[in-house]
Order: C-alpha cells, then structure tokens, then sequence
C-alpha cells in the first residue's frame, strides 16, 4: 500500500514537519537528516510545538512519526552538545526538559502513535520516542543503542521508567548501563518493539498499521491508551524532573566532555570521574 498523495500541510519548514491526511493519520516527521535527526533545542522546541498542534487537531485520528534520512535519530546532538563548553548544563537543561515535554506529549496524546524506525535509534531522542510510542514498526536492519552512560550521561525521556516497564528491569539496567547494540530481532524479542518488517516494507507496513488505528473507534482506542498508559504514567511524570536535575549536573563534568569527544572521535572514552 502506498502512501496517499495531498496531505494537508500542518508545519512545512523547520526541522520537524507535520502533515495530516485525509484518512485522519497525522504524519509527524523529524526532518535533519544531514544530522542523523540529532537533537537539539531547536529541533526539540519544534517537535514540542508540533505534538501540541496535533492535541489541538481534532481530525487527527491516529499519529504516524517517522525520521527523514538514513536514521530514525541518533539521539542528542554531540557536535553541539560539546561546542557549549562549559555552558552544557544550562543547555542540556533546556534541552532535556524540552524532550520531557514532548515525549510526555506524545504518551497523553489522544490518537495512537506508530514510530516507523530505520537505520539507528539511539540516546534519550531515540530510544526516548521508541518507548513513549504506543506501536513500533523497525526494519530488520535497524539498531537501538541507549548510549547515555557512555557519554557519562543518564537515560532522559521518561526511559529510566518506561524502558524498565517494556523490557523488565534486569535487561533494562543491562541496555542503559552496558549500552550494547540491539538488533530489531532482539528488540522485538524483548518487547520493545512491535513488529519488525523488510527495510524495503517498513513504511507501507507502518502506513498500513496507521490507516488500521486512523479507521478504529477513536473514543474506544483513545482511552483504551490512557488506560494502558496510566498504569505507568505517574512514575514516568515523577521520573523526568529528577532525570532533569542529574542530566545537567552530569553534563558540568570533565567526564561527560570526555565522552562526547569519544563519540565524535569514534574511540574508547576515558573517564576520571571528574
């Protein structure tokens, strides 16, 4: 199935677009490739400002978010993350809190959300969305890769609870502090993904699952979500400020310098605990 023509343009520029299709499904895109859809406060504050557009839609009867490019995203954004010195904390701050909105956003939203993942999903944006999404669809060559301690960092976007709640706890704590690279075979068998397809299917096969919800009985699947959700929610909401306030501390570090440097230097960190 192919995906339908002349949507409605919501948000046409920016690093986070937003169409809306007659079937109802809103098409909710991180849009810098050039960056592996890599976080910043502007691409943040967008994504923000679009989830809110879309609480305002009424037409809107299902999500479907997706990233443009060779990856979904690659997690905050390192280059500039580094470039701030010894500002980083006051902008991984913002930063944070920003992703905190959105992804806390996307788990109160009405209509279902179907993340459609390619390439890498990795750090609090990648793993953040997968986890705040109410369906995953990866292609079979997909990689999710958790990656904040790496960074001398901790896990951001509600993770630190909803992970744990998709995965249990002992593999959860195994992803956030050893960080391996996890296959989408792997995700789907651990439960953090729903389905894995073809690369070439992934979004007539996400599209599909869309169209499905966007056809469903919108008041039944609404609150069937916040049924599901509510059982997980209140310890997500009191997760973020405390992720919040660490995320910053940690940022001020010599360590959390060291290992953005690594990442962009493609080495092994070394960390003093300074």
């Amino acid at each position: 199935m192919s995906k339908p023509t002349s949507p409605e343009v919501l948000v046409g520029e920016g690093p986070v677009r937003l169409d809306l299709h007659a079937d109802g499904v809103a098409h909710l895109r991180l849009a810098r490739p050039e960056a592996a859809n890599g976080l910043n406060v502007e691409l943040l504050r967008a994504l923000h400002e679009a989830v809110l557009r879309i609480h305002g839609e009424g037409r809107v009867r299902a999500v479907l978010l997706t990233g443009e490019g060779q990856h979904f995203c690659a997690g905050g954004d390192v280059h500039t993350f580094l470039s701030k010195g010894e500002a980083l904390p006051d902008y991984i701050r913002v930063a944070t809190a920003l992703l905190q909105l959105a992804t806390a956003a996307l788990i109160r939203l009405n209509p279902p959300v179907v993340a459609a993942v390619q390439g890498f999903a990795a750090g609090g944006g990648g793993m953040g969305l997968v986890c705040s999404s109410d369906f995953v669809v990866a292609g079979e060559s997909t990689r999710f890769l958790a990656g904040a301690t790496r960074v001398a960092m901790v896990p951001d976007a509600g993770v630190s609870v909803t992970l744990t709640q998709l995965v249990g706890f002992r593999r959860a704590m195994e992803i956030l502090m050893l960080n391996p690279t996890i296959t989408a075979a792997e995700a789907k068998d651990m439960g953090l993904v729903t389905r894995v397809v073809a690369d070439e299917r992934l979004m007539d096969e996400a599209w599909s699952l869309a169209r499905q919800l966007a056809a469903g009985a919108p008041a039944a699947l609404a609150n069937t979500k916040r049924l599901l959700w509510n059982g997980i929610g209140q310890g997500v909401e009191a997760a973020m400020p405390e992720e919040n306030h660490i995320q910053a501390l940690l940022s001020g570090m010599a360590d959390a310098r060291e290992g953005l440097s690594a990442v962009i230097e493609k080495r092994a960190p070394r960390f003093t605990g300074r």
